[in-house]
């Protein structure tokens, strides 16, 4: 079972939110899904990401419970440019 992911509200300036979008938009991802890339991408530049940081979901629907789609991969972001740290 997945654990539960966090909830919180981040205040941006409107230039830097639009600015955000874009670049989400630009490389097929929601604006959430691209902040917590950046942060992830961050966190390992700094040797920082923890060890039990959870993978990054892969872009798409998530499969059904008990559906991998296929590949064995089961929605993780394994070969994927999602991981920034590489594991």
């Amino acid at each position: 079972m997945a654990t539960e992911r966090k909830k919180i509200l981040l205040r941006l300036d409107p230039a830097v939110h639009d600015a955000l979008t874009r670049w989400a938009g630009d490389e097929l991802r929601s604006t959430n899904a691209q902040i917590e890339f950046l942060l992830r991408r961050a966190l390992a530049d700094a040797g920082r990401m923890p060890k039990d940081a959870g993978r990054m979901r892969r872009p798409g629907r998530p499969a059904k419970d008990g559906e991998d789609g296929g590949d064995g991969t089961a929605g993780t972001a394994e070969g994927s440019d999602e991981d920034p740290a590489g594991e």
